[in-house]
């Protein structure tokens, strides 16, 4: 059996552990997700403060992080304040993909969301990455649109978020 995963928050270093071994297999793989020197801690904060950060542990080992942001003016400029949580950065260590954690990941990240009180987990993907948007549809994501944002193609998704 399985042990189960943990959630904790705040620690960019254990995050950025997550992120930069997924950045360094995807780049392995000839799919460069985010260059590997630019998911460095230091380089993470800021945009990604630390207490942004959700880490999911699996024993002692981190096996998955994300960002959720309050606001994200470059990407969704028009929302007003308070109407969504924002997922970054979402990434499963490459030796635990494959076992549905990104989903389990992604579940948090609208328990967190719904805890938070807004009605919306927002985010968005590379529309030329379409393992990704799939992950994202088949979790019941809704594209919203196509934009250019920072010279890269993006899709925006967004999930409804009900209330317990």
């Amino acid at each position: 059996m399985t042990e189960p995963l943990t959630f904790t928050r705040g620690d960019i270093q254990a995050a950025a552990t997550v992120v930069e071994a997924t950045a360094r297999h995807q780049e392995a793989l000839g799919r460069t997700l985010w260059p590997p020197d630019s998911v460095t801690p230091e380089r993470l904060a800021r945009h990604y403060p630390a207490p942004t950060w959700h880490v999911a542990w699996r024993g002692g080992a981190a096996v998955g992080a994300f960002s959720l942001l309050a606001a994200d003016p470059p990407f969704w400029p028009d929302d007003p304040p308070g109407e969504a949580l924002y997922l970054h950065k979402l990434a499963v260590h490459p030796t635990c993909q494959g076992q549905g954690l990104a989903h389990t990941l992604l579940e948090h990240a609208v328990q967190v969301t719904r805890a938070s009180g807004r009605p919306w987990l927002k985010l968005d993907t590379a529309a030329s990455r379409p393992a990704l948007r799939r992950l994202y549809e088949t979790f019941g994501f809704e594209p919203v649109d196509e934009r250019d944002v920072f010279d890269f193609r993006v899709v925006r998704y967004r999930l409804p978020v009900k209330r317990a």
